[in-house]
């Protein structure tokens, strides 16, 4: 038989996919887990990866929605058609609310996220698990869709004078952002404020729907994570251990207190 060169890039896809475990037990966990190598996380487990995603990362995209009217920046010069419209950009954001899980966020007036908001657009940000590459290489058939991603729908508030002070918000922010010193309130670039995002839904994807939770994480399951519960665990590809992202390998070191000692980290000081 002979293969044209035209079919070899079908081949090598065919071949790829049949080296990927086969499906199992769609948005279920099967009767008896210890029978197979897969098991769905919980929904509370799901929140754990959730917030230790949102404390170690501190980069998302803000969606908001164009108002029908550009006052009051008419020298903005939008155009017309895009009223009514969804608009997601990237920002800056820090945790500095662990007891909550209210991401802390530098509000730059002039920001067209904000500004939005200002017009009465609601707001959400959007995060992805992005593992630390310079430790870690993936297996060649692992997709960026296999990752854990999740949106919180929620709105800003304002942080008083004192809430900035006694929460140490400036000092927590700056050591996410170290940049963001020249755009602090007060500073003489552009008018800024702190905000928090008060989360009042999540919208979780762990990754494939055979072997990852995907669906709304109640408010009290997010609030309610502890401190010692993000610690404990490990995301996919995070340590230097966990290099089996599939099955039940990467869910014993999920929330593995052991490794968690091992790794040194201190995940509540930057």
């Amino acid at each position: 038989m002979h293969l044209s060169l035209a079919s070899l890039p079908l081949l090598a896809t065919l071949t790829w996919a049949s080296s990927l475990p086969s499906p199992q037990h769609i948005f279920s966990n099967p009767e008896d887990p210890s029978s197979t190598g897969y098991r769905i996380p919980t929904v509370h487990e799901s929140a754990i990866q959730a917030r230790r995603i949102l404390h170690l990362t501190s980069i998302g995209t803000l969606s908001t929605i164009f108002p029908s009217s550009q006052l009051p920046w008419p020298t903005e010069n939008r155009p017309s058609d895009v009223a009514g419209a969804p608009i997601g950009l990237m920002d800056y954001f820090a945790d500095c609310e662990p007891a909550t899980g209210n991401p802390t966020i530098l509000a730059i007036s002039i920001a067209t996220s904000f500004k939005n908001v200002a017009a009465g657009s609601n707001i959400t940000l959007s995060l992805r698990w992005v593992p630390p590459f310079s430790h870690f290489k993936p297996p060649a058939h692992i997709s960026a869709a296999a990752l854990p991603r999740f949106s919180l729908v929620g709105q800003l508030e304002e942080l008083s004078e004192e809430e900035v002070k006694s929460g140490h918000v400036t000092g927590c922010f700056v050591k996410y952002h170290p940049d963001a010193h020249a755009w602090l309130p007060g500073n003489r670039i552009h008018e800024s404020k702190w905000v928090r995002l008060v989360v009042k839904e999540v919208y979780w994807i762990g990754g494939f729907g055979d072997r990852a939770y995907i669906g709304w994480i109640p408010l009290k399951e997010w609030q309610n994570v502890t401190e010692e519960e993000v610690k404990q665990c490990r995301l996919p590809g995070e340590s230097k251990k966990t290099d089996a992202w599939w099955g039940s390998a990467w869910m014993a070191s999920l929330f593995s207190a052991e490794e968690a000692v091992e790794s040194g980290d201190s995940i509540w000081e930057l």
